[in-house]
């Protein structure tokens, strides 16, 4: 036993000696038929590091459905930008690390045995380098930490790790911090100042004394403005205004094709779906489209939700004369307190996070629905989560989406009042728009899915401007969203060992990955790039492969800091 716990103590510290070659998974193209060779990772000569570089040592790596997007999509990927088969690609950004071999002009910072996980999202100079994409990933021992990390846009990508925090809850830092991010999502309140501006007039324009009380003046104004149909007294108003501000004035007679292009806000006077969505295309990003009109829409409009999700598009209005109180309130992105909440797609990985970051909340939802089409993620939902869910006092429905008498007796009760918040964790235009018909007034729907630009659903925009609803969503973190989130996890706020269903091996993440594409476990896999040869294996499996480990569990379903440290006593190569 001594003997074991002397090897923990020693690979922990950064301490085990050093191997002769380095073991990846390396991405030839598109297609899991292009990762590894035989369906093996590979061996390739450890890297040399330099003086201003660090060699650190990958102790644990989640699977991402991201990782599944660039095995699906390879050279075509947004975030690859070179020849894989010459030059593949190490998969893995949710990983923690520690430093193994400092470079001389490095010592003074940092020593062997330090802790860190890493903000994937890397720049330098405005380009990125994302770990897992650019960067080789955790899905590898070694890596060598170079000054683009080090010394980025951002300044130091690595984030410190206290000495007796999980591996694994480290690793998982990083899509916490993702969960964590959707609920703080902000948006601008006027108009950008500096910006560009269009106003258009829809035929259907009501015959209103049209006016900005803030966001037009010498405080702060857009650097541009088109006007296209704007009513003769308003755009009177406007060039007045904007000859006093030295505004250039353009005309736009086309709807679909202004003179300029991107648009940071965009004003329609009126409740015209087609020049919604013929105006729509030209929004920059984080740009703010403004509804002004005090009646629905007399249909659906056809809505970019992909670039709801990735350019932070937000749909904004009211009924006027004031343009500058469309702009308010704030968004809400926080669950309500003692709301309603709808998490569309619970079951997965995601899901899961998001049910028990709402249960973690000092002043949680009163009801939470969550739906879910699969039977034994269902299943695990309830057993994971429906007793303190009960003890909180919250009422908790769970549906089945694809049976019609489950799901019209399950939503029933909600048909009149709707929700004050619905996270959709489906990217699937369907089911976003089949969600958006249950938003309640003042409501907050969370395209948290990433689903593709370019991906259109047909949404009642009515409710955005006559009621107060929302419709944002994004599911990227900064790196102080990942800080936060690690001291969360330090503090014992957040756990994310909770998101832990199986475990395995670096030739195990395959497998693995091939288990994110099919849905096979209820939550996050992780992957432990140094330990001896062990199978794909979810918790539960555990009683019976590795009992005392098994034992160690938090109620024989929970990864905890013994069951890992008793995980790797066993399964550490020995030195």
């Amino acid at each position: 036993m001594e003997t074991r716990m002397d090897k923990l103590e020693r690979y922990k510290k950064g301490l085990t000696p050093l191997p002769k070659t380095n073991r990846l998974w390396p991405l030839y193209g598109a297609g899991f038929e292009n990762l590894g060779l035989n369906d093996q990772p590979i061996e390739v000569p450890m890297p040399a590091f330099g003086p201003d570089e660090l060699l650190v040592r990958h102790d644990a790596c989640g699977l991402c459905f991201s990782d599944i997007k660039v095995i699906k999509l390879g050279e075509e990927h947004p975030r690859i930008y070179r020849n894989m088969r010459e030059n593949p690609v190490v998969l893995g950004h949710e990983v923690c690390m520690t430093v193994v071999g400092v470079g001389e002009n490095l010592r003074q910072q940092y020593r062997i045995g330090d802790r860190f996980v890493i903000q994937a999202d890397i720049y330098v100079k405005g380009v990125g380098y994302a770990y897992g994409y650019e960067i080789q990933g955790g899905l590898s021992q070694y890596n060598v930490i170079d000054q683009r990390i080090l010394n980025g846009d951002h300044g130091n990508y690595l984030i410190p790790v206290q000495p007796d925090t999980g591996y694994a809850e480290s690793a998982l830092t990083e899509p916490w911090a993702c969960v964590v991010a959707a609920y703080h999502l902000t948006y601008r309140t006027a108009p950008r100042p500096a910006g560009v501006m269009w106003v258009i007039g829809a035929p259907s324009a009501p015959s209103l004394p049209y006016t900005f009380s803030a966001g037009f003046d010498a405080a702060g104004h857009p650097r541009q403005l088109m006007l296209t149909n704007v009513p003769e007294e308003f755009a009177g108003w406007l060039r007045r205004r904007a000859a006093e501000l030295d505004i250039p004035v353009l005309e736009a007679a086309d709807p679909a094709n202004p003179p300029l292009s991107p648009v940071d806000d965009i004003i329609l006077l009126g409740a015209d779906p087609e020049l919604i969505e013929r105006a729509s295309p030209h929004l920059a990003d984080f740009g703010v489209f403004v509804i002004i009109a005090p009646h629905p829409l007399p249909r659906k409009v056809a809505v970019d939700v992909g670039r709801i999700h990735y350019n932070r598009w937000l749909y904004v209005g009211g009924a006027g004369p004031d343009i500058a109180q469309a702009y308010l309130p704030a968004v809400r992105s926080a669950l309500k307190p003692g709301g309603r909440a709808w998490f569309v797609g619970a079951g997965g990985p995601m899901g899961r996070m998001h049910v028990q970051h709402a249960l973690q909340q000092a002043s949680p939802p009163s009801v939470i629905v969550c739906t879910e089409r699969n039977a034994r993620r269902r299943a695990d939902l309830w057993e994971t989560f429906h007793a303190e869910m009960e003890a909180l006092g919250i009422h908790f429905v769970l549906i089945n989406p694809e049976d019609p008498a489950d799901f019209g007796a399950g939503m029933a009760p909600f048909a009149g009042t709707g929700f004050d918040d619905i996270i959709v964790l489906a990217p699937v235009a369907s089911i976003i728009e089949g969600a958006a018909e249950y938003l309640a007034k003042g409501g907050t729907m969370n395209i948290f899915a990433g689903v593709p630009r370019g991906t259109m659903a047909q949404l009642d925009l009515s409710p955005i401007y006559l009621h107060g609803s929302r419709i944002i969503g994004h599911s990227a973190s900064s790196i102080d969203d990942l800080r936060l989130m690690l001291h969360e996890t330090e503090a014992g706020v957040l756990s994310p060992n909770a998101s832990v269903a199986a475990v395995g091996s670096l030739s195990a993440a395959k497998e693995g990955l091939k288990a994110v594409v099919e849905s096979r476990f209820p939550g996050k896999i992780v992957i432990f790039p140094n330990i001896k040869e062990f199978p794909l294996t979810g918790l539960p499996d555990l009683k019976h492969v590795l009992p005392t480990v098994y034992a160690r569990l938090k109620n024989g379903r929970e990864w905890t800091v013994e069951a890992e440290d008793e995980f790797l006593r066993i399964l550490l190569p020995e030195e």
